[in-house]
């Protein structure tokens, strides 16, 4: 009956009134579970990419979250440049300053991780023990280069007009940014939907995920087709790094390296090479998270790893995988 009604993805539901009974206040409640919701779609943004990466090309990618801090960075920068059409009350120039930031993170994301498939992925595929080390050099380098081209202070992130300030909905305080956090990733995530169901360069990614020889057999370069999911990862990375940015206003240097175990988490906890799943791994972190933070403070770095711990019992392969 429950397969029925939607199965594990009614996983977050539970967990949603489960913590509205332990946490009383409506209000309180509500304002938790858009901010989780939020956090939610941007865990999804820098995680699908790496699912994808691992489950079509069994690429265990520690640097992934090298694309995330990058993605802030450059954000960070577009928009400071931008400074004056963030603070303007044209609603045109910060869409347009805002546009600029994220596409610039974009690009710049597609970019590097052109580069990094090629220089350093490539050499070592079908090669876990190497690709964990050269990858996580990667991550060190790039954090490096970061340092060397931001500097170590704390970077502040200005944020458009328009996504300033809060809305007041039934006594609660909905913040305007994480608001529009949430569309950005419901509708990446129905664009992703749509290219993996609906085109067949999604039909050859999913046949790729399930049998890599079978398509290769069939005449397709399944080497173009990696290099494409590759870029589109790092891309996606980048721009969930983007709006890490937004959401914190604060970044350092060592933003990849605290995302590192959250992303990997969210991919664990959803399945390999799932979409779907992934969303439901990166929401079910963000909620449990906002939840346990709030009801039991101690132990909310913790939480994260309880529930992939409790996934990983029930379903070793995680709640939604498109691959073993």
């Amino acid at each position: 009956m429950v397969e029925r009604f939607g199965g594990v993805f009614l996983l977050p539901v539970a967990i949603a009134i489960i913590a509205f009974v332990l946490i009383g206040a409506p209000s309180s409640w509500l304002t938790l579970t858009v901010a989780g919701l939020a956090m939610g779609m941007m865990l999804f943004l820098m995680a699908s990419g790496l699912s994808l990466v691992f489950g079509l090309m069994d690429v265990l990618n520690f640097g992934h979250s090298a694309f995330v801090s990058f993605g802030a960075f450059v954000a960070a920068s577009v928009l400071a440049y931008f400074g004056g059409w963030l603070g303007s009350e044209s609603i045109f120039l910060n869409i347009m300053a805002l546009v600029f930031a994220i596409a610039a993170a974009i690009v710049f994301g597609a970019a590097l991780g052109w580069f990094f498939e090629r220089v350093i992925v490539k050499p070592v595929y079908s090669d876990h023990l190497r690709q964990i080390l050269i990858t996580m050099g990667a991550l060190i380098v790039a954090e490096q280069l970061i340092l060397a081209t931001w500097g170590g202070t704390p970077t502040t992130v200005l944020r458009p007009n328009f996504l300033e300030g809060t809305i007041i909905v039934g006594g609660s305080s909905l913040e305007i940014f994480r608001l529009f956090a949430f569309i950005v990733g419901a509708v990446v995530y129905a664009g992703l939907y749509l290219l993996l169901n609906r085109t067949r360069m999604g039909l050859l990614i999913r046949a790729g995920v399930e049998n890599r020889e079978m398509v290769e057999a069939l005449g397709f370069k399944i080497d173009r087709l990696f290099i494409g999911v590759f870029m589109l990862g790092s891309a996606l990375a980048a721009m969930g790094g983007a709006m890490w940015a937004g959401y914190e206003t604060l970044i350092t240097p060592a933003l990849g390296a605290e995302m590192m175990v959250i992303v990997f988490i969210v991919v664990i906890i959803g399945g390999l090479g799932s979409i779907q799943g992934t969303l439901l791994g990166a929401i079910m972190v963000a909620l449990m998270q906002n939840y346990v933070g709030f009801l039991a403070p101690k132990l909310a770095l913790a939480s994260n790893m309880l529930l992939m711990m409790a996934i990983l019992l029930w379903r070793p392969y995680g709640l939604a995988p498109a691959v073993k």
